[in-house]
């Protein structure tokens, strides 16, 4: 280590927090969350100064008020750095750690502040009980610096045809890639159910995982009253989970730095590569609903820049919002599905605080890899519709070269797109479908077809319909548009 580039990026601190209070108003607001999982970062360092040190603090956006969280942290440390706050996606905390690893191998940082925290769970029930928890006002402010660039995600149409929301495209997702490998409907849940069941295990052992009963594959597969199935094939237990107080931090910063804050050599966490890009914005123009281009280009690239295979990595953690999402990176990035693909227990058990899960992700990650000196690890982020992704390799040992970075988006751009056919009428096939339920059962049939000129999105509430949907496979069936945006069979 004497050898390496003062300027070198490490990871020096990482920090977790958790509450669940008896009482929801005994609940510390979120940026006091953030405030207890910096301190924890500092103290994992072994370096307090860390937090008066800083150079900037960077905050993952939140479901909060604050207009500049990383102003009031910054008098809290009394420190004088530049803060910013990202824009939404849950790509966003490894591009953010991309980003500060940039700006310190070009001294434009020396200590990055990262944090974000989510108190849904005690604001939910406060509120039921007529309670409010007390926030900190702030004036309005603005953050020094934007983190990232916003994106509207979902096309009107889409919108109309009921495809507001994750839960109802990510297993519209699953079923093209179960289509895609030829499943059939009962042997393909069967198999997301056992995956599942392996992210719950690693979970359960997490002392910083909301949910950590133990589950098994055929629990989380059977819908029950307390797991009702949600979008088809996916029941609660497959959703991701982002009612929850949770927070996170990393504190990154120059070898420099760490040498001079007395940050012990076992600490250190070399991020050797990031990469960052992003599929089409709407759904609508994806070639397939089966994989993704940003994934398997920056996927791949950055391990390339890392010098390292996928064979060769270590340890994993992939974005877990849904099993769709983890199949379809796995695939792109040529990992087995048989791999232990997760470090935290997923989005669904360890928590999905909003856009902050891979701030937890990489903290986890970081002392996984201390415990296992000299391996590989891999965090995959991703926001949106499997939309926008960020990646980033770390290891106890040193890079060979200097951190490496690339935004792959014009290589991204060049791959081959689908027209939305909005206002088609007629003959269509099935691309890939769902059957949203309610607490009293199937409510609609969302599917995406295949027109003579594109993809057409459709509904269909025909009871019979959404249960054959269930049974036998309908991606491939020819089906009647009507006027109306309706689809049946014919």
């Amino acid at each position: 280590m004497n050898s390496i580039n003062p300027r070198t990026p490490v990871l020096v601190g990482a920090g977790q927090f958790l509450q669940k209070p008896d009482n929801p108003v005994d609940a510390i607001e979120p940026v006091s969350m953030m405030q207890a999982a910096l301190e924890a970062a500092a103290k994992d360092a072994g370096a307090a100064s860390l937090l008066s040190d800083a150079t900037h603090t960077w905050i993952v956006k939140g479901a909060w008020p604050y207009p500049d969280p990383g102003g009031l942290l910054r008098d809290r440390f009394r420190n004088n750095s530049q803060t910013g706050l990202s824009t939404d996606g849950g790509n966003t905390p490894q591009s953010l750690v991309n980003k500060a690893c940039v700006r310190i191998i070009n001294g434009e940082a020396n200590i990055v502040l990262i944090a974000g925290a989510e108190g849904i769970w005690s604001r939910r029930r406060a509120k039921r009980a007529g309670e409010r928890i007390a926030y900190t006002d702030q004036s309005p402010t603005s953050p020094d610096e934007t983190l990232g660039k916003d994106v509207t995600m979902s096309h009107e149409v889409e919108l109309e045809r009921g495809f507001a929301m994750p839960i109802n495209f990510y297993p519209i997702f699953e079923s093209a890639f179960r289509a895609s490998r030829g499943e059939s409907i009962e042997n393909h849940r069967n198999r997301i159910s056992k995956l599942w069941a392996t992210f719950n295990k690693v979970a359960v052992s997490n002392p910083y995982s909301w949910v950590r009963t133990p589950m098994t594959a055929e629990e989380i597969k059977q819908p029950d009253n307390g797991n009702r199935l949600v979008g088809f094939p996916y029941t609660k237990a497959m959703n991701s989970n982002w009612d929850l107080d949770q927070a996170a931090a990393l504190i990154l910063c120059s070898a420099e730095a760490a040498e001079a804050a007395g940050v012990p050599k076992d600490r250190w966490l070399f991020p050797h590569a990031g990469t960052d890009g992003a599929d089409t914005n709407f759904v609508s123009n994806r070639q397939d609903l089966f994989s993704s281009p940003a994934i398997r280009v920056a996927g791949n690239r950055v391990l390339e820049l890392a010098g390292v295979t996928a064979n060769s990595v270590d340890h994993v953690d992939l974005y877990s919002c849904f099993p769709s999402a983890v199949q379809i990176a796995a695939t792109e990035i040529g990992l087995d599905l048989e791999k232990q693909l997760t470090q935290t227990g997923g989005l669904t058990f360890a928590g999905g605080p909003l856009n902050n899960y891979v701030t937890h992700s990489i903290a986890t990650m970081a002392n996984v890899l201390r415990n296992d000196p000299g391996s590989v690890g891999l965090c995959s982020a991703n926001g949106g519709y499997i939309t926008k992704h960020a990646f980033g390799v770390y290891s106890t040992t040193p890079p060979s070269k200097d951190f490496q970075h690339e935004d792959c988006q014009n290589e991204i751009d060049t791959f081959p797109t689908k027209q939305l056919d909005a206002e088609y009428v007629g003959p269509a096939t099935i691309e890939a479908y769902t059957v949203m339920h309610g607490t009293s059962g199937p409510e609609v049939g969302l599917a995406a077809l295949l027109t003579p000129n594109g993809r057409q999105w459709a509904q269909t509430t025909n009871s019979d319909l959404m249960e054959a949907m269930m049974k036998s496979e309908h991606v491939g069936l020819a089906v009647e548009v009507t006027s109306d945006f309706q689809f049946h069979l014919i």
